[in-house]
C-alpha cells in the first residue's frame, strides 16, 4: 500500500510517496508552483520513474500554498502542520522549525511529539522570503543554485540596507556600479535575508534543536547567514524541499 503527500508551493511542486511502514519509496521536485502545470508534471514524472501506479495509492493529502486550487487530493492540511509531522518524522529532536519558501516564512515550534505549540508566519512582504534571493540573482544576473559557492569567496559583507525587493534591488545595482564585487554583494543578500528571518524567529521564541527547510536551506550561504544572526547551529533534514510533502503523506497513511 502506498500513500501519497502533494506540497504545491509558490515556486515549486513536491511529491513524496511512502509505504505502510512509513518508507520514504518516490519523490518528484518540479520546479513550477501553484497556478501553472507544476502538479501535472511532476505527477507524470513520478510515475514515470517510479515502479507504483495510481491505483497503488490508498490515499493523499495536499498541502501548501496552492492546496485551495487542487481538488485531486483525499484530504487537505496545513502546511504549518505537514511540515511539523515531516521534520519531527525525520529528526525527533526537532523543536524549532525555520521554513523559507518562495512566499513567505514561517517558524514553528513544536513539542517532542511533533504537535505545534506556537508559529509566526511573514506573508505580507519578499523580504525574508526564497523570492527576494531570487530577484536578487536576476540582479546579479547569476543562477539562484550558485549563490551558495558564490558566497563562499567573499572576502568581506556589503550591508544590504533595503529590506523592500524594489528598493534593494535599486541598492544592488548601485553597489554594483561603484564597484563592489559580485561574492561580497551575494553575502549581503544572505545576510539580509538572515537578519529578517531571525527577527522573526525571536518574536516566536525558538528552542533548541533547530531546522531549516524549504528550497533555501539548499544555499549553504544561507545558512551560514542565518547560523551567525540566531547563534546557533541549524539541522539541515535530507531533501529539506520534502519535509511538507512527507509529512502530507504521513497524514494520508494516518488517515487511512
Amino acid at each position: 500500500m502506498f500513500f501519497l503527500g502533494i506540497d504545491i508551493g509558490s515556486s515549486a511542486t513536491k511529491l513524496v510517496v511512502i509505504d505502510e511502514n512509513r518508507n520514504m519509496i518516490g519523490r518528484s521536485v518540479i520546479q513550477l508552483g501553484t497556478g501553472t502545470s507544476g502538479v501535472e508534471n511532476a505527477v507524470s514524472n513520478l510515475y514515470a520513474s517510479h515502479d507504483f501506479h495510481p491505483e497503488d495509492i490508498m490515499g493523499s493529502v495536499v498541502t501548501g500554498y496552492g492546496r485551495k486550487q487542487f481538488g485531486s487530493a483525499d484530504t487537505e492540511i496545513s502546511e504549518i502542520s505537514c511540515h511539523a509531522k515531516g521534520v519531527s518524522f525525520l529528526t525527533p529532536s526537532i523543536r524549532t522549525i525555520i521554513d523559507i519558501g518562495g512566499q513567505d516564512t514561517k517558524v514553528i515550534r513544536i513539542d517532542g511529539k511533533g504537535k505545534i505549540q506556537d508559529f509566526t508566519m511573514n506573508d505580507k512582504c519578499a523580504a525574508g522570503t526564497g523570492r527576494f534571493i531570487s530577484v536578487m540573482s536576476k540582479v546579479l544576473d547569476i543562477d539562484i543554485a550558485d549563490m551558495g559557492s558564490i558566497d563562499k569567496e567573499a572576502t568581506e559583507i556589503i550591508s544590504i540596507s533595503n529590506t523592500c525587493a524594489v528598493f534593494a534591488e535599486s541598492e544592488v545595482i548601485s553597489k554594483l556600479s561603484s564597484g563592489c564585487s559580485i561574492p561580497n554583494i551575494v553575502a549581503g543578500i544572505h545576510q539580509s535575508v538572515a537578519r529578517r528571518v531571525a527577527g522573526l524567529a525571536y518574536r516566536n521564541g525558538i528552542e533548541p534543536d533547530l531546522a531549516l527547510t524549504g528550497g533555501v536551506a539548499q544555499n549553504t550561504g544561507m545558512v551560514r547567514a542565518l547560523e551567525q544572526e540566531l547563534n546557533a547551529r541549524l539541522i539541515i533534514p535530507c531533501d529539506p524541499q520534502l519535509t511538507g510533502a512527507l509529512g502530507a503523506a504521513l497524514y494520508a497513511l494516518e488517515n487511512y
